[in-house]
C-alpha cells in the first residue's frame, strides 16, 4: 500500500521487507554470503565467476554482474550493469526497526512499469521467505 502511494506522488521508488526476527549484523556479514547464494533468494544465481564480493549472476532480470558490500548494520547487494540501479540492503540492529531483519530495495526511477514493479514484489517476498527460513 505505501510503495503504490510513493509511486503515486512520484517519489524514487523503494520497498522494504520486515522480518521479524532478531539476528546481529555480524551473522548477516559473516552468513549471508555469495557463495551460499541460495540462502538469500531462490530467483538469483551463480552463472559464473565469483570471489567474496562480486559474481556473475543470472536471474528473471537476465545477467549482471552482483557486489557484495559489507555495511553498517549488515550487507548491500547491488546489480552493476542493472539499468535501474537496483540495490537493496539486508540490515539489523538500525531503524526502520532494530529488533528485526530489515530488506531495502531501491531502484533510480521515480516510475517503472507495473510488471517490473511486480516481479521486484516477487523478488522482495521471495527474499523474506528464504532469510525466514535460514534464520529460523
Amino acid at each position: 500500500m505505501i510503495d503504490k502511494l510513493l509511486r503515486t506522488l512520484n517519489w524514487s521508488m523503494e520497498f522494504f521487507r520486515i522480518i521479524k526476527l532478531k539476528t546481529q549484523d555480524k551473522t548477516i556479514q559473516d552468513e549471508l554470503t555469495i557463495e551460499n547464494l541460495e540462502f538469500i533468494s531462490n530467483e538469483i544465481f551463480v552463472i559464473g565467476d565469483q570471489n567474496n564480493t562480486d559474481a556473475d549472476i543470472g536471474g528473471i532480470w537476465g545477467e549482471f554482474t552482483l557486489t557484495r558490500s559489507l555495511i553498517n548494520g549488515g550487507l548491500r547487494f547491488a546489480l552493476i550493469e542493472c539499468p535501474n540501479a537496483l540495490t537493496w540492503t539486508i540490515t539489523t540492529g538500525i531503524p526502520p526497526d532494530p529488533d528485526a531483519i530489515v530488506i531495502h530495495l531501491t531502484i533510480n526511477r521515480q516510475q517503472q512499469k507495473e510488471s517490473f514493479i511486480e516481479e521486484i514484489e516477487e523478488f522482495l517476498n521471495d527474499q523474506k521467505k528464504c532469510l525466514e527460513d535460514y534464520f529460523n
